[in-house]
């Protein structure tokens, strides 16, 4: 196939497709299509109904004309001839009588004394009107006698038939002179009226398509009106869908559009009050949380000292503290670290909902990175590492350590040993695989396994966790540009995807661009 006849079919798939689209997506070319459809099939009904109207009284008039005339010249010449005429006076008088206003042909049928067929011509049908081209029906009713009642008081009556020869139009008549004589026959072309005919058929064809074409203007005027409206309600729903709640419709008029316009607007103005509300309450929720976790800390801080204290004296070899009061002693201890870790959770999560949490990059070996985490955790003997060194990322090593302790320490805590911990490169990104040998994960907990403070167990709401510490992760994997994933394997046991790009340094970018965006607002 040549580069010509390729780009021929390239621009015919186009045309095609764009053809596709306008007819089932435009509503101004289905409003057009529509109003054109109406106009055209009312102006056809309407010119259909007058050529018939106009062709009927055009046809009755002349035939009536034409009927009435051969009638009349039947009884004056036909029926003044003798009962046996010859040849000559039969001509004769069919001369005459084509001479009429009407110049109509004559055909005079007769018998002469010797009881012969005699017949007598104007001419006519090419000039050569014969009793031949006189239909046989039309003969046969002519020459019937009807039986004489008091409805019908002439044996013969005058009958008319329309022919067509040659392409042209006649009327075609006979009847028989009243009280015996001659059978006269009449032929009269209409071509005159078919002319007048065709003309007026010609001038209901134009005026349709005048109609058609003016129903077509006043479509897309009609469109025009009814889509401008509809395109400026489209624009403010698209401005609301963007988050601009302050979007608002010029509204005028009393009709159906003016009413849907008054109708956005007071949907926009609730909805942006809500949104107002809804907004305001979020932020003094998390102010609330940000400053009751600033106050937290104060006292926290004098009750961590008082506890290493504690704890030390439990660790000591004198053995000063009495046993009576140790476990007591053990669980302020324990629940002084949950305490704690809970107050530095709400924090960071309060800093990711102001907006606050940056990234501070730098190059890390991930399998060292695991490594170290692991480590300092004292979890090696607890993990399987599978991690080639060499794998390098451009990360924040702070965020990544604080994801890799959730996922691993959640695994530890509700899965089952040996957790293993995979990485490898997939493209442009880092995937690290964090799976436990545990009974895995219901399916109606795995939609809410990042959600905040939530627990699997409601009878056990009280536990080592705070419920913060997945949903942190999510939320450091997403200021990279990741996200984590949790599944159930098919061996048994969850598994946790941590997938991470190998430089965030677009994202931060990204961030700062958009922070500078908002500082200009």
């Amino acid at each position: 196939m040549t580069d010509a006849q390729e780009g021929l079919r390239g621009w015919a798939a186009a045309r095609k497709g764009a053809l596709s689209t306008l007819r089932f997506t435009s509503l101004r070319l289905r409003l057009v299509v529509v109003f054109g459809l109406v106009a055209l099939t009312a102006a056809v009904s309407a010119s259909g109904i007058a050529y018939w109207l106009n062709r009927e009284a055009v046809l009755t008039r002349a035939q009536d004309a034409v009927l009435r005339d051969f009638e009349q010249e039947m009884q004056n010449r036909a029926g003044a001839l003798p009962a046996h005429p010859t040849q000559d006076e039969l001509q004769r008088t069919a001369a005459q009588m084509a001479g009429s206003s009407q110049r109509f042909s004559v055909l005079l049928v007769a018998e002469d004394a010797s009881g012969k067929a005699v017949h007598g011509s104007s001419g006519g049908l090419n000039d050569g009107f014969a009793l031949t081209d006189v239909p046989e029906s039309l003969r046969a009713a002519v020459n019937k006698e009807q039986p004489l009642t008091s409805n019908n008081r002439s044996p013969y009556h005058l009958y008319w038939q329309r022919i067509v020869d040659g392409g042209t139009p006649y009327l075609v008549a006979g009847t028989r002179v009243i009280g015996g004589g001659p059978t006269g026959y009449m032929v009269k072309s209409l071509e005159p009226e078919a002319k007048d005919l065709n003309s007026l058929a010609w001038s209901l064809g134009i005026a349709t398509g005048l109609a058609l074409i003016g129903s077509a203007l006043l479509a897309q005027a009609a469109a025009t009106t009814v889509l401008k409206p509809v395109h400026r309600l489209g624009v403010a729903a698209r401005r609301l869908g963007e988050g601009k709640l302050d979007t608002r419709l010029r509204e005028s008029g009393t009709d159906e559009l003016a009413d849907l316009s008054r109708t956005f607007n007071r949907t926009a103005e609730a909805l942006e009050k809500r949104v107002a509300d809804m907004a305001a309450r979020d932020e003094a929720s998390r102010r609330f949380v940000a400053d009751m976790s600033h106050e937290l800390r104060t006292p926290l801080t004098a009750i961590t000292a008082v506890t290493e204290v504690l704890e030390e004296e439990l660790d000591s070899e004198s053995g000063g503290l009495d046993p009576m009061i140790e476990p007591a002693v053990r669980l302020v201890v324990s629940e002084t670290r949950r305490l704690n870790d809970l107050v530095e959770n709400l924090m960071e999560v309060t800093r990711f909902d102001a907006g606050t949490a940056r990234l501070v990059l730098d190059d890390v070996d991930v399998a060292d990175q695991i490594t170290a985490c692991i480590d300092a955790r004292a979890w090696l003997d607890a993990v399987e590492l599978d991690a080639a060194r060499g794998i390098h990322a451009r990360l924040d090593p702070r965020r990544l350590d604080v994801i890799l302790a959730n996922l691993i320490g959640n695994a530890l805590k509700h899965g089952g040993s040996p957790v293993r911990v995979a990485v490898r490169e997939e493209d442009s990104e880092v995937v690290i695989q964090v799976r436990d040998h545990g009974p895995g994960i219901p399916e109606d907990v795995l939609p809410h396994v990042f959600d905040r403070f939530y627990k699997a167990s409601a009878s056990r709401p009280r536990s080592e966790g705070s419920g913060l510490g997945l949903s942190i992760a999510l939320e450091n994997a997403h200021i990279h540009g990741g996200d984590i994933t949790a599944a159930n394997s098919p061996d048994g046991g969850a598994v946790f995807t941590l997938r991470l790009p190998r430089d965030a340094s677009d994202v931060v970018r990204a961030a700062q661009e958009q922070g500078s965006e908002k500082e200009d607002t």
